[in-house]
């Protein structure tokens, strides 16, 4: 039986911000897990795992400006700081007043900056793989013409095959879903993201987060390495380290018991 409840939009930070609803309260009251996907992943492709998370959590996932069914075109502004504001936005508009924030690769980026700013109502914070490239830092793995090709190829009307040659160890399922949604990425979105995982060190807003703090890192995913936990423990003392050896970076993709199994007891349950 599926744990999906609806989608919907709320006007919050100056946008329409569309969101799905998983779980729900029910009979009980329910931990509330507000849900931030990556750069290029709207939020339905992130249902599967919405669907596993809502059996414990009321589970809401964002669609990031420019992407999905959320506010986009060129009038917009894209960067680290307004889109961690609208996170913060979201929540207050839709009166979440106590909530666990989980994001993923540009998603953690724009928690880290969210807690930093004192999100109200936040109570813990999951980074799921956020990228850890800077100014003077390495670069991040992945190339730019990834993500801008794969859009163009999207927009034009693309089949499973054409994109099985961007995401080789997709399921048909997964490729499929993301034929039809990729062309609602906004390429320069995408592209001013991309760029402030360059420009914008991430870093230094870390000794700023004010909650208890869980980075789940990818073993085979080459975004963080052995350094740059000892980096993230060093500014951050509390925060805890999970490893998903067997998976890339996208974690739930490569190993979907394994990402649930990363949050190990932080989330108070098992999920």
């Amino acid at each position: 039986m599926s744990h999906y409840l609806y989608g919907a939009n709320v006007q919050a930070n100056g946008i329409r911000q569309h969101y799905l609803r998983y779980g729900g309260q029910q009979d009980k009251a329910r931990p509330i897990l507000l849900l931030v996907p990556g750069i290029t992943s709207p939020a339905i492709t992130w249902g599967f795992v919405a669907e596993r998370l809502a059996e414990q959590f009321d589970t809401y996932v964002l669609d990031v400006r420019g992407r999905g069914l959320s506010s986009t075109g060129p009038d917009l502004s894209y960067d680290t700081d307004t889109c961690a504001e609208d996170i913060i936005a979201f929540a207050k508009a839709l009166n979440l007043d106590s909530y666990i924030l989980a994001g993923h690769s540009m998603g953690a980026r724009f928690g880290i900056r969210a807690a930093a700013k004192g999100a109200p109502g936040l109570k813990k914070l999951v980074l799921i793989d956020p990228p850890v490239s800077g100014p003077g830092r390495r670069e991040y793995p992945s190339k730019l013409p990834w993500y801008v090709d794969s859009i163009k190829d999207a927009e034009a009307g693309c089949d499973i095959e054409t994109m099985r040659g961007y995401c080789a160890t997709w399921t048909e399922e997964q490729l499929q879903l993301r034929c039809e949604w990729l062309h609602t990425c906004f390429s320069p979105a995408i592209i001013t993201s991309f760029e402030e995982f360059h420009t914008v060190d991430i870093h230094r807003y870390l000794p700023e987060i004010g909650v208890p703090t869980l980075l789940m890192v990818a073993g085979k995913g080459g975004v963080i390495e052995p350094a740059d936990e000892a980096e993230f423990k060093e500014l951050l003392p509390s925060i805890r380290i999970s490893h998903v050896e067997n998976a890339g970076h996208m974690i739930p993709w490569d190993d979907f018991d394994g990402f649930f199994a990363g949050f190990e007891d932080f989330l108070d349950c098992t999920v």
